[in-house]
């Protein structure tokens, strides 16, 4: 059977920093209550002339570059992201023509925060049916444009960021077992209103503003900690291996206590864990690939390492693949 392996990696974060002491200058909130409840330390924000579509093609760039291959070597371009330039043309449209991907189709997906394990499952399928060869997978939002930064429970989680990977078909192993799933019952957990008009939604925002991120925190972290857990040992099960096997856990970084949380769960330590949520916070489906990409760039991921991927988001979703490198 043909296998799909990650042969390419790349992440972009916008120069422009929010500190803690920056969000104790708009919001009720200490360095102190941020770190200790969420473990975010200082968020990546784009300008504001920075959108989506600038930030993917920075990173889809750099994954290119990184696979040693050109544009035209892309068969299908996948874009996952919450913040949108545009409802029509997609994403993934427009960072094709950015790149000059003149062969490859293209379009958007949406998982949230669980977008590029789930565009991990997507490529493999096309390449194991034989369809495409290499696919390039492209996590990118701007959540700054979408925060309440009103809001206490949110605006300090969020940041913006640009992750992408290569992924091709290969004689040698790469996603090797995956999971994926959704909980709607908690739909409503996390949302940002488009065309919908929802007076209860549009109330339970500080700033009233439907188009901004609103979180239930205490239900999203009930879910998060249990599903990245399950999906974690799942993958590591199915693929006959033991958490010894493992060299590192690439997570979604949300948030500090959900992480540990799910590390326990799992049964392993933290120095088994790469974050990089103090520095970036949370950027959706972003943090996985540019965790992913920094842990490579650092030495702590080399040739032949099993990797476990694992997020969550909204819909709720999760996703959880273990590669090889």
């Amino acid at each position: 059977m043909i296998n799909a392996k990650i042969t390419g990696i790349g992440g972009y974060v916008p120069e422009k920093i929010y500190d803690n002491a920056y969000m104790e200058s708009i919001v009720d909130t200490s360095d102190e209550w941020i770190v200790r409840r969420t473990g975010v330390k200082e968020r990546r924000i784009s300008a504001d002339d920075e959108y989506t579509t600038d930030m993917a093609t920075k990173a889809a760039k750099k994954a290119l570059e990184n696979a040693g291959l050109g544009a035209e070597d892309i068969d299908l371009i996948i874009l996952a992201t919450v913040t949108p330039d545009y409802f029509t043309p997609s994403c993934a449209c427009v960072v094709q023509r950015n790149i000059g991907a003149v062969n490859a189709a293209a379009f958007d997906y949406n998982a949230a925060c669980s977008g590029f394990v789930t565009g991990l499952i997507i490529a493999k399928q096309f390449i194991q049916t034989g369809m495409y060869k290499n696919i390039l997978i492209v996590c990118a939002d701007t959540l700054s444009k979408a925060t309440d930064y009103t809001d206490r429970a949110t605006c300090v989680l969020f940041g913006d960021a640009a992750g992408a990977a290569v992924v091709s078909a290969s004689e040698e192993e790469g996603i090797m077992t995956t999971d994926m799933g959704a909980d709607g019952t908690g739909a409503l957990s996390i949302t940002s209103l488009a065309y919908r008009n929802d007076d209860e939604e549009i109330e339970k925002r500080v700033a009233h503003r439907k188009d901004t991120i609103w979180m239930a925190g205490q239900a999203v972290m009930k879910f998060a900690v249990k599903a990245m857990a399950d999906a974690s040992n799942k993958v590591v099960r199915e693929a006959g291996l033991t958490w010894d096997d493992i060299s590192l856990v690439v997570p979604h970084q949300a948030n500090y206590r959900i992480v540990d949380s799910a590390i326990k769960r799992m049964g392993i330590t933290e120095d088994k864990v790469y974050l990089t949520l103090e520095k970036y916070g949370n950027t959706s489906a972003s943090c996985i690939p540019v965790a992913l990409s920094e842990a490579v760039e650092k030495g702590r991921i080399k040739k032949g390492d099993n990797i476990v991927l694992v997020g969550f988001g909204g819909g709720l979703t999760w996703g959880a693949a273990l590669i090889r490198w």
